[in-house]
């Protein structure tokens, strides 16, 4: 078999889709909690502590410097703030995803929990028991 061929086999495999759709859909849902963080959150957070912008938040390291050249260089800065943002970000992307998989494992539980129904007697016991009910009468 050749390398071609194989890597369509394996591309072509249901766990592998499965994966590329999850990447897909998560990188997505990064997306969007970072704008709830950086657009929603943050700026109440920020009033609350006094007008901060977190964003801004930075450690100036060197500052900018003009050359000789007549340009400006750009500062060297640590931006600790979108750090802050990061972390947020990142908590709040765990919580949903606890949340997601607790569910789950919830509904799960309750589905093994359930016993299914009994099956159906077949033709041949339906016949014994008319059987044995006339031979009770």
């Amino acid at each position: 078999m050749g390398f071609i061929s194989e890597f369509k086999q394996f591309a072509m495999r249901g766990n592998v889709l499965d994966m590329a759709v999850g990447i897909i859909i998560g990188g997505a849902f990064g997306k969007i909690v970072s704008s709830f963080v950086t657009d929603v959150i943050m700026p109440p957070i920020g009033i609350l502590l006094g007008g901060v912008d977190f964003s801004d938040l930075k450690f100036i390291i060197k500052g900018s410097v003009l050359n000789d050249a007549g340009e400006l260089t750009k500062a060297v800065t640590l931006n600790y703030g979108l750090f802050i943002n990061s972390i947020i970000d990142f908590v709040i992307i765990a919580i949903a995803i606890f949340a997601m998989v607790k569910a789950m494992n919830t509904i799960k539980k309750k589905e093994e929990a359930v016993p299914p129904p009994p099956p159906e007697p077949t033709n041949q016991e339906k016949l014994l028991a008319e059987i044995r009910d006339l031979l009770k009468k």
